[in-house]
This record gives C-alpha cells, sequence and structure tokens, in this order.
C-alpha cells in the first residue's frame, strides 16, 4: 500500500504530513512526525505537572507547544494535545494500542465523509515507534493566540460532581443537549442540525463515552457562542465491547419509541424522534439518515489506510456495519 498522510491518511510520495495536513495542524511548518523527548519524559513531565495543566478528562495527555519546527511539553499556552497509548487504563482495555490510531480514524471519518467540523489531528510517534494523537487546538485566536472561552455541557447545565454525582457527566440526554444549544446559541439551528449528525456519528462508529463534557459551545470572535468542532471521538466499543451503545438516553424522562421497546436498541424511529424534538424537520432527518448506507464505502476506505492492526481494522469495520443495519429500518419509514 503507498505511504499515507498522518493526518488525512490521503496518499502521499514519501512520508510524514502532506501540505495540506501541515497547513492544518501545524501552520504550515515542516515539523518532524517523530517527537523530540521519549515516552520516559512524557510520563516524568506529566508526573510532576499534572496538578497545573488544565486539561480534562481519564485519558493520559500532556499540552505542547509549537515553537519554530519543535514541539515541547508545556504547562501553559499550549497550541497541541499529546495523547499516547493510555497505558494507565491498558489492562481494562481490548486492543489498547491501538487507542491512537483509533481516535485519528474516526476523527476522519467525522471530517471527511461526515463533514463535521472537527479538531486538527494526526499521528506521531515518540523515538521507539510507539504512536501518539497529536490534535491542535481550536480553543485559541488564530490572529492574536488568545483563550477562547469555551463551556462544556456539564457546566452550561450545571453539573459538577458537587451537584450532581461522581457520574455527572453521563447524567443526562441528547435531547437535553439540544435544549442547551437552542438556549446559548443564536445560530441554533444551524447548531442543532451539525449536533444531530455528531450524534448519528456516535452511534454508527460505535463511541459509548459521548457525555456531556465531549460536547462543547466556543465563544467567535462576534461574542456569540457555536458549537465548537467536534474532539475525543472513538470507536469506544473497540476497546470495550460491553458496554453500553450511548453514553447518555436519547431522551429525557422514561420516553422510548415503540421501535426501542420491540427491539432493545435504537433505529432510525428514534433518531427521527430526536431530530423533531431538535426542531429539525422529520423529512430531512430521514433524508439524512436514509443516506447513511452511501457513506459505507468511504469509511471502509478509511479503516483500510488507517493505521489501525489487522485485527481492530477488522473489529471497526464490523462494528460500523452492524450500525447501520440497526438503522436500516429508516428505509420503511
Amino acid at each position: 500500500m503507498r505511504p499515507v498522510c498522518l493526518s488525512t491518511l490521503k496518499p502521499i510520495k514519501g512520508s510524514g504530513y502532506s501540505p495540506a495536513a501541515r497547513r492544518n495542524l501545524w501552520g504550515g511548518a515542516r515539523v518532524a512526525w517523530t517527537l523530540p523527548f521519549d515516552r520516559a519524559a512524557f510520563q516524568s513531565f506529566r508526573g510532576k505537572n499534572s496538578d497545573r495543566m488544565s486539561i480534562s478528562g481519564i485519558q493520559e495527555k500532556i499540552s505542547l507547544r509549537l515553537v519554530a519546527k519543535a514541539l515541547e511539553p508545556t504547562t501553559q499556552d499550549g497550541t497541541h494535545l499529546l495523547k499516547p497509548i493510555p497505558l494507565a487504563m491498558a489492562a481494562a482495555l481490548e486492543l489498547p494500542e491501538d487507542v491512537p490510531a483509533n481516535e485519528h480514524l474516526t476523527m476522519q471519518v467525522a471530517a471527511q465523509v461526515f463533514r463535521l467540523s472537527t479538531a486538527p489531528c494526526g499521528l506521531i510517534f515518540f523515538p521507539d515507534g510507539a504512536p501518539a494523537l497529536v490534535v491542535r487546538r481550536f480553543d485559541r485566536s488564530a490572529d492574536s493566540g488568545r483563550k477562547l472561552r469555551q463551556e462544556d455541557f456539564c457546566q452550561l447545565s450545571g453539573r459538577s460532581a458537587q451537584t450532581a454525582g461522581r457520574n455527572f457527566k453521563y447524567e443526562g440526554s441528547y435531547e437535553e443537549c439540544g435544549e442547551l444549544v437552542r438556549t446559548f446559541c443564536p445560530a441554533w439551528r444551524i447548531a442543532i442540525e451539525r449536533l444531530f449528525r455528531q450524534i448519528v456519528l456516535n452511534y454508527l462508529i460505535g463511541n459509548g463515552d459521548a457525555h456531556l463534557k465531549n460536547f462543547s459551545l466556543l465563544e467567535m470572535p462576534s461574542g456569540d457562542h457555536a458549537l465548537s468542532p467536534a474532539y475525543d471521538l472513538l470507536c469506544t466499543s473497540l476497546h470495550l465491547p460491553n458496554e453500553s451503545r450511548l453514553a447518555l438516553d436519547l431522551f429525557q424522562g422514561d420516553f422510548t419509541t415503540r421501535f426501542f421497546q420491540a427491539n432493545g436498541f435504537h433505529g432510525c424511529d428514534d433518531f427521527v424522534e430526536l431530530a423533531r424534538r431538535f426542531g429539525i424537520a422529520a423529512d430531512d432527518a430521514t433524508a439524512f439518515l436514509l443516506s447513511l448506507p452511501e457513506k459505507q464505502p468511504a469509511v471502509h476506505d478509511l479503516i483500510a489506510r488507517s493505521f489501525l492492526s489487522d485485527s481492530a481494522k477488522a473489529r471497526y469495520r464490523q462494528i460500523f456495519d452492524d450500525r447501520l443495519l440497526a438503522l436500516r429500518p429508516c428505509a420503511a419509514v
């Protein structure tokens, strides 16, 4: 197979990042695809500075700053995030070595196939060849470097461990996410359609960890707020095959569709109902859902060109195809 770009997965001559990827991920700089520090240095820096870095989530990560053509660990004014293989969680996961490639692939599926705005990302490697995901931060002004105000849906809904308990980021529904968008986004009709497509994508690619902290609103130069680029997208079912299909309930309260009552899993009827509650026309939602099988070849192609292991590629493809089948009753709507 021809070499592919470490960001876009498109065929390139040579190795590393394509010109388009360099512009998108590195601002045009020619950054090496091997990190200038090893995993021991990563762990040492993270251990010494974990209380000083404002990075949420339980996965191991540090903030980086791009200085000239080199990436340096930093505790402030970071331009990128680095997410290696999660060694601390490896014992609880299947195929833990595939986590960086999984998230990278899923972000490319979201951007290239589903046309969602996503955080620019790519793969990069430690000197020993171990992969890591590098993500360009989107909460910085491209012109001034000023940090833009970003609030996740836990913050917007007033949820924290103190107010909603230990599992606060899972205490909610996607219907409520739509209400938050309608409340805080002036251009909510555009934002809520993006939110709907992102929720459907999470279902299709087996992301059972799309919780309230994985959706955010971002301050715009105008001062208004819009849905942030998608981030932290991965097929969690690849590593946790027994987890639930969705991190949140689709609907508020105890409502379930007849389809769910009859089948025990979500299908087209569920997502059309969610769209209706979002204020999206049922015909528009149905047309989008009916178009999903057309995306299958493009997703399969990206899987084949990804840096997943062969066994992970086969499982990822099976998960995606099974979810497509789950939505197939849509054809009868």
